[in-house]
């Protein structure tokens, strides 16, 4: 299969389903902010240290990285009859699971007294970079919906507010394993 098509040359993309839409198209800004946070995600994983302790999360991390590719291609079919013919759906057992891996993450994380700014060992701060992507494609759901009311983006939509706040648990938990300290916000708290 060639990488390059020819097809997209002229200014427009295929989306799931076969439809044909300008590259400055809601639907194309949203996957590429899913795509943009995916890949954040894979940089993520290269700065994760090779220790034992955690091996769970990059696990996660890899699994999250697929359900992206799938929630992706569900919005890419968003305009399409053919949607749930052509992708694959987030399911509420997507978002269990996420919530669950938050609740066993909060469990070992001291609660928070303080705003923390994003930083602290590599591997937590490409996932708090990884957060705001995911954040913006959150936004990019929002705004995509809200100029495609027939779109049905709902789980999508929860399934990156909730990754969000795991990647921001995630990133205290590496901290915390790591040695780090986590950056204190130096305002009023």
């Amino acid at each position: 299969m060639k990488i390059y098509t020819r097809t997209g040359d002229e200014g427009e993309t295929g989306l799931c389903g076969g439809s044909r839409v300008s590259k400055s198209h809601d639907v194309v800004h949203t996957c590429g902010d899913i795509d943009e946070t995916n890949s954040q995600l894979g940089c993520a994983i290269s700065f994760s240290s090779d220790s034992e302790s955690l091996a769970e999360v990059r696990q996660w991390l890899v699994e999250i990285q697929s359900d992206l590719f799938d929630l992706g291609s569900h919005v890419a079919a968003s305009n399409s009859r053919k949607d749930d013919e052509v992708s694959i759906p987030i399911t509420s057992q997507h978002i269990e699971t996420l919530e669950s891996r938050i609740d066993r993450c909060q469990e070992q994380l001291e609660p928070l007294k303080h705003f923390i700014l994003p930083g602290g060992s590599q591997f937590a701060s490409q996932l708090h970079l990884a957060r705001t992507v995911c954040r913006r494609a959150e936004r990019s759901i929002v705004s995509l919906v809200e100029n495609n009311p027939q779109a049905d983006l709902s789980p999508d939509l929860v399934y990156l507010n909730r990754l969000s706040d795991l990647l921001f648990v995630l990133a205290r938990l590496a901290n915390q394993i790591q040695g780090h300290a986590e950056p204190r916000w130096l305002g009023k708290s």
